[in-house]
C-alpha cells in the first residue's frame, strides 16, 4: 500500500486548493478513508472521513461548510475539496486508510491502517 496526497500549495485566505489521494496501483477498496491534518506544534486532528461506498462522511467542526470531501473510484482517488480557507487550516495534510471496523470512531488516528507522505497547506492572510 502506498498512499500518495497531493494538491498542496500557498494560497491566500479566501481562496481553494484540492488535495488528492491515490494508492498507486490499486483500488481503494478500503472500509474508510480519512483526511487528517497537523500544525507546527500540535496533535494530527482529523480533517473529514469518509467510506467505501462515498455514502457517509464526516467533518470536523472546524472545517463543516468549508471543506468537502469525495471519492471517485473509477479513478482510485479520494479529494478533499477546500473552500474559503484560513490561515487556521495551515497544516501538513495527510490521507490515511482504515481496513476494518473494529468499534473505534473514525476520527482517531489511532485505528487507521495507512498513511500517505504528507502534502504542506500554507494559507497567507
Amino acid at each position: 500500500v502506498q498512499l500518495q496526497a497531493s494538491g498542496g500549495g500557498l494560497v491566500q485566505a479566501g481562496g481553494s486548493l484540492r488535495l488528492s489521494c491515490a494508492d498507486s496501483g490499486r483500488t481503494l477498496n478500503y472500509y474508510r478513508m480519512g483526511w487528517f491534518r497537523q500544525a507546527p506544534g500540535k496533535e494530527r486532528d482529523v480533517v473529514a472521513t469518509i467510506n467505501r461506498s462515498g455514502l457517509s462522511t464526516y467533518y470536523a467542526d472546524s472545517v463543516k461548510g468549508r471543506f468537502t470531501i469525495s471519492r471517485d473510484n473509477a479513478k482510485n482517488t479520494v479529494y478533499l475539496q477546500m473552500n474559503s480557507l484560513k490561515p487556521e487550516d495551515t497544516a501538513v495534510y495527510y490521507c490515511a486508510a482504515r481496513t476494518s471496523y473494529d468499534g473505534r470512531s473514525s476520527s482517531s488516528s489511532n485505528v487507521y491502517d495507512y498513511w500517505g507522505q504528507g502534502t504542506l497547506v500554507t494559507v497567507s492572510s
